[in-house]
């Protein structure tokens, strides 16, 4: 089991660095559009429906590892007054409102997704993608997150010390 949590636990790094890459990208990508736009008189069909697809797949590959790492936003003002046994409880309770929620929009993104690669749905720019590129990372970042959120109540359950996070 432990081995198995820890190649999940590479697996949300690596998707972290990913993310990472994506948001370089979109980031390049808005650059290289203002500067056609401004300088050369000439603005692409791509860059920004692109980036836009690149910080949509960063932002839903990446929330996993944000829960892990417990970088995201947390209100603790109250727990951390809490006793340790307490505060345990709490975590596993906020861990399972997380895995909870993320199932059911896993759920919900699958069938928006299937609905649109079954029909053909396309983006209705000049680019005219696929809609379903853009719906995909949900039901994949969210499963992810079910998972990460389950692997933190396991951690939680076995004794593991409640991370922290950097926000301190």
């Amino acid at each position: 089991m432990a081995n198995v949590l820890n190649m999940f636990d590479r697996l949300m790094l690596l998707l972290a660095w990913v993310a990472a890459l994506l948001f370089v990208a979109a980031g390049v990508m808005l650059t290289y559009e203002v500067m056609a736009r401004y300088f050369f008189i000439r603005p692409t069909i791509w860059a920004a429906e692109l980036s836009q697809l690149c910080l949509i797949w960063g932002s839903l590959l990446g929330m996993p590892w944000a829960l892990g790492a417990r970088r995201h936003i947390s209100v603790d003002a109250v727990t951390r007054l809490c006793p340790p046994p307490v505060r345990r409880g709490l975590e596993v309770l906020a861990m399972t409102a997380v895995l909870a929620f993320s199932v059911m929009v896993m759920i919900k993104g699958w069938d928006i997704f299937f609905e649109s690669f079954e029909r053909g749905r396309t983006s209705g720019t000049m680019l005219d993608l696929p809609a379903w590129v853009s719906e995909l990372p949900v039901v994949i970042g969210f499963a992810l997150l079910a998972v990460q959120a389950g692997v933190e109540i396991i951690g939680v359950l076995r004794g593991k010390d409640i991370p922290q996070g950097a926000h301190e």
